[in-house]
């Protein structure tokens, strides 16, 4: 940006969401926005130009969106949110930026630079990266580009000097109850069209952090063990500017909203008090305090307006849960002792108050045989109304990753294929091949038994997008194989061979 050692310069700043997105989220039907870039937007210091664009509402048209963007608003630091299957088209991303605008300097953030960021040292046009928390340490970064100052002293930031990167002092967790974080920038958007089954959505963050120690997750080796909450007045204040900004539905972010019950039954009561029932409310929860207070809860969360509850149920068996480490928060407890798995306590709780349960499981863990794996697909076809079935993926840093690794069960090493819902490991017994074909088959139908609820909810939007959702759930079907002349492995193989097709052109 050639800023001298006395200038003081105006930054104007470019943020940017990829555009690859999960197969479980199909953005016919979802589009969410990205709520850390409107974060970052709303805390960085106000004199500086904002704009934030998520590339998946795109998908069509990402080079020639990204080109128009820095032509008409010449950022002079543009901001890439980045998760570890999305790396390699940030790193095509930030190519292209160099490219049209040479002197634009590009940090990057999010769960794969704050995890990996060693693999970011080979990525060239990349000249910074925000590890964990980005508020404080993007704004001080642009305070220091505008000033000339020194970077050495920016806890959380690395930057680049020559070909490597330096790597300043990890930034402290943020107390969010007292730090004074402003609400998102909303208004910095520039992209429309964020929707969920044809309402409009947004995203509302009421805590951060988790104080579990799964094995597969990211946010505690990112962050640690630590749950921190935004007071509720603060909670209520987003929801009204999210609404205001036209908001029907509203996903509540949380890593673990349920992890105090007392609070989230305090959040529901004064979402009815300050009238935002009228909302439909998403969320992610733990089995444990659902199956626990759910007499308490489940009613309070349907007067609020809650209509989809994604439960981390992980997996039903016991051997699974110990490896997953997330047997504790997914047992059910009486007395001081344990009595049961949880989920189905939980799930009735929810279905008798009229809410959906979306059931995240993951199977293909290192032991698991065709039984188990099958065992949880049958619990998933009895219980669940909407299946987030997942494989155990080897994320960076992950205590997963390091089990996989030491017992040689890591059977691709692309990253772009880190998706959740793409098969990279093996369990000792089967093949990983296998284990996403059985997932895959069970899937489908499972979806499919969810559409009358999705269309007596949004009967316009079932009827203009239906067959198209139909055609990403039974990607890879022919007419032939609907007629039963071929078998569900060439359908299973036809699908992958689509999807790795579809990779290839997003990412170039």
């Amino acid at each position: 940006m050639g800023v001298g050692p006395h200038a003081v310069i105006k930054v104007n700043l470019l943020l940017l969401s990829m555009p690859d997105s999960f197969e479980h989220m199909p953005t016919v039907a979802i589009r969410m926005p990205n709520g850390a870039l409107a974060s970052l937007a709303g805390n960085v210091d106000p004199d500086h130009q904002v704009a934030v664009a998520d590339l998946v509402l795109v998908q069509s048209s990402v080079r020639s969106t990204v080109e128009r963007l820095v032509r008409d608003l010449r950022p002079d630091v543009v901001g890439l949110s980045v998760m570890t299957f999305q790396r390699a088209t940030a790193f095509r991303i930030a190519r292209l930026v160099k490219t049209l605008r040479p002197s634009a300097r590009i940090v990057v953030g999010g769960y794969d630079p704050s995890l990996a960021p060693e693999a970011y040292e080979s990525c060239g046009d990349i000249d910074f990266l925000v590890r964990g928390e980005g508020e404080q340490t993007l704004c001080a970064l642009l305070r220091a580009l505008e000033n000339g100052a020194g970077l050495g002293a920016i806890a959380g930031l690395s930057y680049r000097t020559g070909d490597d990167l330096v790597h300043n002092t990890a930034r402290p967790v943020m107390p969010l109850a007292s730090e004074q974080l402003r609400l998102p920038n909303r208004d910095a958007r520039v992209l429309r069209g964020y929707t969920l089954l044809g309402r409009t959505v947004d995203v509302v963050e009421t805590s951060r952090g988790c104080t579990f120690d799964c094995s597969f997750c990211s946010i505690i080796e990112m962050r640690g063990r630590n749950f921190h909450p935004y007071p509720i007045d603060r909670v209520l204040a987003d929801i009204a500017d999210a609404r205001a900004h036209g908001a029907e539905a509203i996903f509540l972010v949380d890593d673990n909203i349920t992890l105090d019950v007392e609070r989230f039954a305090e959040l529901c009561e004064a979402i009815v008090d300050a009238g935002f029932q009228d909302s439909e409310y998403f969320v992610q929860a733990m089995t444990a305090p659902l199956a626990q207070h759910g007499a308490r809860l489940a009613p309070l969360m349907r007067r609020a307006g809650f209509r989809y509850v994604f439960l981390g149920i992980e997996n039903i068996l016991d051997d699974d849960l110990m490896f997953l480490r997330a047997k504790a928060k997914n047992a059910r407890r009486e007395h001081g002792r344990t009595v049961g798995n949880a989920s189905i306590e939980a799930i009735d709780h929810l279905h008798r108050h009229g809410m959906y349960v979306v059931g995240g499981l993951i199977v293909g863990n290192p032991d698991d045989t065709l039984e188990s794996i099958e065992t949880n697909l049958a619990f998933a076809r009895q219980y669940v109304d909407w299946p987030y079935i997942q494989h155990p993926t080897p994320y960076p840093r992950t205590p997963m990753t390091r089990d996989f690794r030491d017992r040689g069960l890591i059977v691709d090493e692309d990253v772009a294929h880190y998706d959740g819902t793409t098969a990279v490991v093996r369990s000792e017994q089967v093949a990983a091949e296998d284990i996403e074909f059985l997932r895959w088959r069970a899937e489908r139908w499972m979806k499919v038994r969810h559409m009358p609820a999705a269309f007596a909810h949004s009967p316009g939007f079932v009827l203009r997008h239906g067959l198209e959702m139909l055609a990403h759930t039974f990607a890879g079907t022919t007419v032939k194989s609907l007629l039963g002349l071929e078998s569900d492995r060439a359908v299973f193989e036809r699908y992958r061979q689509q999807r790795r097709q579809q990779r290839e052109h997003a990412v170039a």
